[in-house]
């Protein structure tokens, strides 16, 4: 009997039925208010002053694109965004890895201090931090809003890789300090290789959030996608593209985090196959893991030492 047995019993006909009931009702009702949404906005509006106003959707408002300086002034804006979310991930991970190796110390001395830093930083807003760094250090836009997110999301990942390390079986420490390794080469070579693919899902969505988190370089005067696209080139241009601005910054933002995500999932799928194979190569032992995997796995880390 498998798992997912145990815990509930296969739905009845009657339970089916009900479920495909469930689901058309529920994709006509989003369809009628996606419906009604697009109808509010494409439909014309007055003002207090009994103006006629243009719907959302008219060409009027959309002319705009017909300008190559105003996509380049959205690409530049782009490219600061990815910037500013390149920053932060690479120095989030780095600090993540740093802090997860402090707060999962042996040494009371270090591990107390780590943990008591990283749930004061988890609890500090972001924006708050970027206002901090940039009133009191004079840093510059970029590097404020750089540094919170480094500092925040940092915090973040090394709770994660702290879960993910302790999830794995004891015998892979034991192993890698039973062959000479030392406790921080074994932290290293043998538990955040694995830590890392079990906690990918969880520190790829860290990363997205970091990148909406960029957006808040717009409180900080970092000229970014949306303080550029709803700010510079709507008070430009004027108000009644507004909207239109806000639609390409959104559809920008969400492919970024779509491209994100899919890579995320390619690179589950890679390291997934990887630990499959390696799983496969022997007999399983209790539990369904393979004899010795924890052994190999430190041998491998130790014979590259050598």
């Amino acid at each position: 009997m498998s798992g997912s047995a145990i815990l509930f019993d296969a739905p009845g006909p009657k339970a089916r039925r009900l479920s495909r009931i469930l689901s058309v009702v529920g994709i006509v009702l989003i369809a009628a208010g996606l419906a009604w949404v697009v109808m509010t906005l494409a439909a014309p509006r007055q003002t207090s002053g009994g103006l006629e106003l243009p719907g959302m959707f008219d060409e009027s408002r959309w002319d705009i694109f017909a300008e190559p300086i105003v996509w380049r002034s959205i690409g530049e804006a782009t490219v600061r965004t990815l910037q500013a979310f390149a920053f932060g991930a690479v120095g989030a991970l780095i600090l993540g890895v740093v802090l997860s190796i402090l707060r999962t110390a042996a040494n009371t001395w270090v591990r107390i201090p780590a943990t008591v830093l990283i749930e004061f930083f988890r609890g500090m807003p972001v924006l708050l931090m970027m206002l901090f760094i940039l009133l009191v250090f004079s840093t510059g836009a970029l590097w404020a809003v750089v540094a919170a997110l480094v500092v925040y999301n940092g915090t973040l990942i090394a709770e994660a890789l702290r879960a993910g390390i302790e999830s794995l079986p004891k015998g892979q420490r034991e192993a890698g300090l039973s062959l000479g390794l030392t406790p921080l080469r074994t932290r290293l070579l043998i538990e955040f290789p694995q830590a890392f693919r079990q906690m990918l899902p969880i520190i790829v969505a860290q990363l997205v959030v970091l990148l909406k988190d960029s957006s808040l370089g717009y409180i900080v005067g970092y000229p970014e996608l949306l303080r550029t696209t709803t700010n510079y080139l709507a008070n430009f241009y004027g108000n009644r593209y507004m909207f239109s601005l806000f639609f390409v910054a959104l559809a920008i933002y969400l492919t970024i985090n779509l491209l994100l995500s899919w890579f995320a999932r390619w690179l589950s799928r890679r390291t997934g196959s990887g630990s499959r194979r390696l799983g496969a190569a022997g007999p399983a032992g209790a539990g369904g893991a393979p004899l010795g995997a924890g052994e190999d796995t430190a041998s491998a880390a130790a014979s590259s030492n050598l």
